[in-house]
């Protein structure tokens, strides 16, 4: 047992790594200048870097470890890649955001609980057990909880992260009396076993399946799915915009990751002859699809139709990152392995172009001090590049080329069309040309709008590299995509199969 303890670390070394950290980073409050963001800044970055080391060293890896609580394999290595990617780029908005000048004497505890809400999100990805997937998803939500209302003296963070809290524990609570539904019909908390448990067919089938809403309703609220996005708008309103964007990108695609592997591995009949052909086949009685592509319907629709009547950006990219969940869950609904490489493809732009969007709108609030959208007008003349970025950025968002966002709205239509989900590829182009509408309203006030003020609006060198370093991906990989395509076929292709 100690052996197979001891080799099993082995495969946690990224994980540990950022473990370290977070105690270096907390520490850096004891031996620097408490005001300093600079320190627990650069502390955290090389921790992040240094479990990027680890995790490209597990390139090919294939391993349960803890006794099946966890895996290390390509569908993980995938999300984490993406979790690093966003850790990187949140610590370097951080070092530019004027908000959080007003915390500066708790930097190290900011940039601790990144890499705290990172490690969670790690464990997200790769549990393979019911309790592991609870713990490293409270891990993760009590971590936003705590960044959301990080400005403490800004009313609407403590309101934010009061809601926030209230939300996370009915949807955790929930989540748990699922989890124990389970255990009580299959005794089994691994995800592997369970499906064995299941296949046999000695459960009653309707108590399964409300384990599984319940399972659905922690899982959804972590991604913002509607009906449980309430916290989403005020949270994302009153949290700091790096923390916004954080959770925006990293507790989504966890939370993606913990339901695409939950289902797959624990729900879905490997015996059936079309799934060694990249089609899954479901146990009978347990038409879990139908509600995910009604929860896909709803999401996308409120997200968007709610979106249209939003005045201040931060409000308006919530809702857009609801109907974005919804757009990544019509992949889901295929039961195809083309369907979730298209979702891993999506996630890759949504990175690129939400992080993007909030980026600028930082920028912006750092020289004006607002996030309303009147308060953008006449921005191509006066700051031209800022303008053209988010441009960019919003049109990627819609999925107009050429833009990264283009094809990966692509790869999820193409995957409905194939398996004949015709109406719900409808559904989902019609809520894009909706959605195209209040992020155009964005753009015309910026280029088709009279400014107040003439003076032009310069930025540093830094933030202009930063934002090329955006842009310029999300219209490259629209003209060649096949190497990240390529690699989310690759993690999804043999995922789940043992």
């Amino acid at each position: 047992m100690a052996q197979t303890i001891y080799e099993s670390f082995g495969y946690l070394l990224p994980e540990t790594m950022l473990s370290i950290f977070f105690i270096l980073t907390l520490m850096t409050a004891l031996v620097g200048k408490r005001r300093s963001k600079y320190l627990p800044a650069y502390m955290a970055l090389l921790g992040i870097v240094l479990a990027g080391i680890f995790v490209f060293r597990q390139i090919g890896v294939d391993e349960l470890v803890f006794s099946g609580m966890y895996a290390v394999d390509p569908f993980s290595w995938f999300f984490k890649v993406i979790f690093l990617a966003t850790g990187i780029l949140i610590i370097l908005f951080s070092l530019q955001s004027r908000e959080l000048d007003a915390v500066a004497t708790k930097y190290p505890e900011y940039f601790s609980l990144i890499l705290a809400l990172t490690i969670g999100a790690f464990f997200m990805a790769g549990s393979s057990n019911l309790l592991m997937m609870y713990l490293s998803l409270e891990l993760v939500s009590i971590s936003s909880y705590i960044l959301s209302g990080f400005t403490k003296e800004n009313a609407r963070a403590d309101e934010a992260s009061l809601k926030y809290v209230i939300y996370g524990a009915f949807s955790s609570g929930l989540m748990l009396y699922g989890i124990s539904l389970i255990y009580g019909m299959t005794g089994e908390t691994n995800l592997y076993a369970m499906n064995q448990a299941i296949a046999v067919g000695n459960i009653p089938r309707i108590t399964m399946l409300i384990a599984v809403i319940l399972m659905l309703v922690g899982l959804g609220y972590k991604i913002s799915a509607v009906p449980f996005h309430f916290w989403t708008p005020d949270v994302y309103e009153g949290a700091p915009i790096t923390v916004t964007a954080f959770l925006s990108v990293t507790s989504k695609a966890a939370g993606f990751a913990m339901l695409m592997r939950f289902f797959k591995i624990g729900f879905i009949d490997l015996t059936a002859a079309p799934a060694m052909a990249g089609m899954w086949g479901i146990f009978k009685g347990l038409n879990w699809t139908d509600i995910i592509a009604v929860l896909s319907v709803l999401t996308m629709s409120v997200g968007n139709l709610v979106a249209l009547w939003q005045s201040n950006m931060k409000r308006l990219l919530a809702y857009s990152s609801i109907a974005h969940a919804g757009y990544i869950l019509m992949g889901f609904v295929t039961l195809t392995n083309q369907g979730m490489s298209a979702m891993l493809l999506y996630f890759v732009a949504y990175l690129l172009m939400n992080l993007g969007a909030f980026y600028v709108v930082m920028l912006i609030a750092n020289k004006y001090h607002t996030e309303n959208i009147e308060d953008y007008r006449g921005l191509g003349y006066r700051s031209p590049y800022a303008a053209f970025a988010l441009t960019v950025f919003l049109f990627s968002l819609t999925g107009i080329p050429p833009t990264f966002g283009f094809i990966g709205k692509f790869y999820l239509f193409s995957a409905l069309i194939s398996t004949h989900y015709i109406w719900l590829a409808i559904v989902g182009v019609i809520n894009s040309v909706v959605s195209l509408y209040y992020y155009a309203k964005v753009v015309r006030n910026m280029y088709l709008v009279e400014p107040i003020e003439k003076s032009r609006i310069e930025f540093d060198f830094g933030s202009n590299l930063l934002m090329t370093l955006l842009v310029v991906p999300n219209i490259a990989l629209m003209l060649y995509f096949t190497p990240v395509l390529s690699w989310a076929q690759y993690s999804v292709t043999m995922f789940g199969l043992r």
